[in-house]
């Protein structure tokens, strides 16, 4: 009698072809894991765990966060959380203060040593992934990036409905910044390419007079495309400017332009700013709604005939502290 073996690890009431893409992304995690050296107890060497760095990453890309939403985003028990959060206050890295909207809940934030902390294992990751991809050339990268977005795309086809992640700016952005906008204005308000001419010019300035202790901007993403932007722009010691706000048509109803501002008021006011500024148009009504949500409050208007249509300028402000 003929006894029929089977490879190590395969199900006998699997097909063979589902067999082997199972096989394969088991052997794919170990790569991954191993070339990441996520198997270590501490992360790329430093004193903190994985789980502590992504709590950490969090913190630090959310605006006034709650527990419940940190442990709803990494699937972490909300115990087990309560008690790194505890140990990240203990070690100075973390406030908590009563949430504006909820009474009931307490926001989260990192200190300035929280912030430098992450910081700093931010570069070194960055500069971890950058090592690994050196030998590639520039094709190759485009295909990894495009096939580790099909990995998310597949395996998360509910997520790619409404998830957003904010990001810094890179390079190639303000360019696309700039087609964009003058695009969408063009087709939603029939503004013409004096407007282009205008956003060229405070982003070129944006980029030439760049200083990163007092400026930033965000982009925000979705499916591994640009979904809107904005800008803070330092115009005195005590004052700063919100400049371009933009949220992409397929993207609006996600909550994306009110994170967008409440990201620049909470760096404003990190940065010690008295007040926070911006210009727009009254037929922005989008716009105008959420920085009216945000706390900013009208305190000029003017009328003006700009990129080729008669328009109402307004400034409004909004004070960053009492």
């Amino acid at each position: 009698m003929t006894v029929q073996t089977r490879p190590a690890g395969t199900n006998p009431g699997r097909p063979r072809s589902d067999q082997a893409a199972t096989d394969a992304v088991r052997g794919f995690n170990r790569f991954y894991t191993r070339q990441l050296g996520l198997l270590n107890q501490s992360f790329l060497g430093s004193p903190y765990t994985l789980t502590e760095v992504r709590v950490l990453y969090e913190l630090a890309h959310r605006v006034r966060p709650t527990a419940t939403e940190i442990a709803r985003e990494l699937s972490l028990d909300p115990g087990y959380l309560s008690r790194l959060l505890k140990k990240l206050e203990r070690q100075g890295y973390l406030d908590r203060e009563q949430h504006p909207q909820d009474a009931r809940q307490r926001s989260l934030r990192l200190t300035k040593t929280g912030r430098r902390v992450f910081d700093c294992l931010d570069r070194t990751s960055s500069e971890q992934i950058s090592s690994m991809m050196a030998a590639l050339t520039p094709g190759q990268i485009d295909e990894l990036v495009s096939s580790m977005r099909t990995i998310h795309r597949l395996l998360l086809p509910n997520a790619t409905g409404s998830g957003y992640s904010l990001r810094p700016l890179a390079i190639g952005d303000v360019g696309w910044i700039i087609h964009r906008q003058s695009v969408l204005y063009a087709k939603e308000y029939g503004w013409d390419m004096r407007y282009e001419g205008l956003i060229a010019e405070i982003l070129g300035n944006f980029i030439k007079q760049f200083d990163a202790a007092s400026e930033n901007a965000w982009i925000a993403e979705r499916d591994g495309a640009i979904a809107g932007s904005v800008f803070l722009v330092r115009e005195s010691e005590h004052v700063a400017r919100l400049r371009l706000l933009y949220v992409e048509p397929r993207a609006r109803g996600l909550g994306i332009g009110r994170n967008l501002v409440d990201t620049c008021v909470y760096f404003a006011r990190e940065k010690g700013y008295q007040t926070l500024r911006l210009w727009t148009n009254d037929v922005l009504v989008s716009a105008r709604r959420i920085y009216q949500a945000a706390g900013f409050r009208l305190v000029k208007e003017e009328r003006h005939h700009s990129f080729g249509q008669d328009l109402v300028g307004e400034t409004w402000e909004l004070a960053l502290r009492n």
